[in-house]
């Protein structure tokens, strides 16, 4: 008999929005749990989502994700529909939403989702409060990237 491998953090992402770093600054995160579908879970289990064309919205006092796409897998229920880019309720505390709210109506921030990871068996979706970065902020952190590699490159060879 084989023992199942617990799951560890390296194995707990889903899917990550890399293209939100290089186009905003992130000031604060917060963990929000999504409201899913049972087929929406299976897709995640499997793997199959992608967050990079999705954003969050702040609407009526509730937060939701919009745009990300949750592909069904070929085994999902007959007698359901599935939609891959429905909009999804997030689950946050009211604290943070009041929070959220008043950073993006009045300090004009956004509201851009970093990360989809598995938390204690619950979906996750990490949100950034960010600003939008200009192009020159763009090239100033890809020459600082390249020269921090240039840097660990001088220093192991030394």
């Amino acid at each position: 008999m084989s023992k199942q491998k617990k799951s560890t953090a390296a194995d707990a992402k889903i899917a990550r929005n890399k293209r939100a770093r290089h186009d905003y600054f992130i000031e604060d995160t917060y963990e929000a749990g999504l409201q899913l579908e049972g087929w929406e879970v299976k897709s995640l289990r499997a793997g199959r989502a992608q967050i990079t064309e999705s954003y969050v919205h702040v609407r009526d006092g509730e937060g939701w994700l919009i745009g990300a796409h949750i592909s069904p897998l070929n085994t999902a229920s007959t007698h359901i529909s599935p939609n891959p880019t429905r909009t999804r309720k997030l689950l946050l505390h009211r604290h943070e939403l009041d929070r959220l709210i008043g950073a993006v109506e009045r300090k004009g921030y956004t509201l851009v989702p970093l990360n989809l990871h598995w938390s204690r068996g619950r979906a996750k979706l990490d949100i950034g409060l960010a600003k939008g970065k200009k192009q020159a902020d763009k090239r100033a952190t890809i020459k600082d990237r390249d020269w921090q590699r240039q840097k660990a490159r001088i220093l192991k060879h030394s």
